[in-house]
């Protein structure tokens, strides 16, 4: 089934050529059928990129799917035009009246800042908190995720001594998890941060439980509150394979002196092109995800979506 986006989107041009079955808005409308409703807070700053990433992966499910579009009021963002954020993006303000099936909140590339200095921390915590009430299951990806666990659990995010940068073999911890249903006993996701949770903090909250980490830097990777259908993700499944090449780049361009990304060239060689180990791993996830967290559990009547802060 396909994936609903705006008509003009540009995205949709890149899904239809890498046969991603992509229906415009008029045509969704004229079926009768109830799709999923996932809600985007896409806090980065280039924003086509990250909707081509999510809307692939969004888009390669038996399941309709239809996505809105948020940035944030009170950071306007300088790398994407303000007629394009206009044409294919609300606010807060637009949505905070309906209920969703899903909500992901990107990662945005503010993570030496403390949560509070952020410009728009006041507005991301509003549309958590509102994630209570609106939203069936919510999907937090790599500062989004340490977003989350900060504001619903207080767990506070460590500067590393340098950047986590590469593709990091993973297993699961925990057996029979419908999130990492059909996954293989170790599996790879690229990790691009400069900042940490703790597996010992993490721990003392009763109600997230750890599904899966890497025995290398990149440390834990996927925590859930499974009674909330919250997903906290640190790393970045919905890469494309060029972009930690293009982060590495731009890194060196900008003097800070970066290690190549590790077990992502072969033989660590930036003038080859990288090895893709993560790709069918990230349409199991979101796939996983869509269908066992929010399509088999979610009400058909989506106001009927009940108040998890009770």
């Amino acid at each position: 089934m396909p994936i609903k986006i705006p008509n003009n989107l540009p995205a949709a041009h890149i899904l239809e050529n890498e046969n991603i079955f992509v229906m415009d808005a008029d045509r969704a409308y004229s079926q009768d059928i109830r799709p999923l409703r996932i809600l985007i807070l896409n806090l980065m700053p280039i924003k086509h990129v990250t909707e081509t990433q999510l809307l692939r992966l969004l888009g390669n499910t038996p399941l309709q799917v239809e996505v809105d579009f948020i940035y944030t009021q009170s950071y306007i963002p300088t790398h994407t035009p303000q007629d394009y954020l206009t044409e294919f993006y609300g606010t807060f303000n637009d949505v905070c009246n309906k209920k969703y099936d899903g909500l992901i909140i990107t990662g945005a590339p503010v993570e030496f800042m403390d949560f509070e200095e952020v410009a728009y921390w006041q507005e991301v915590a509003k549309i958590m908190e509102w994630s209570k009430t609106h939203v069936y299951s919510t999907f937090h990806i790599c500062w989004g995720a340490q977003a989350g666990l900060y504001y619903h659990y207080g767990i506070p995010k460590y500067i590393l001594d340098h950047k986590i940068s590469g593709v990091y073999k993973h297993h699961v911890c925990v057996q029979h998890e419908k999130l990492f249903r059909g996954f293989d006993d170790e599996f790879f996701v690229p990790h691009s941060r400069n900042t940490e949770e703790r597996r010992s903090d993490i721990a003392k909250v009763p109600e997230l439980t750890i599904l899966a980490e890497s025995e290398d830097e990149a440390g834990v990777y996927a925590i859930a509150n499974l009674d909330k259908k919250q997903f906290f993700i640190t790393g970045h499944a919905e890469y494309d394979p060029w972009t930690l090449k293009q982060e590495y780049e731009r890194d060196l361009k900008a003097g800070l002196n970066p290690k190549i990304p590790q077990n992502y060239y072969p033989n660590d060689d930036p003038a080859k092109p990288p090895i893709v180990k993560w790709r069918s791993v990230a349409h199991l996830l979101f796939a996983n995800w869509l269908n066992y967290y929010v399509y088999q559990e979610t009400p058909y009547e989506i106001d009927a979506i009940y108040d998890y802060s009770i």
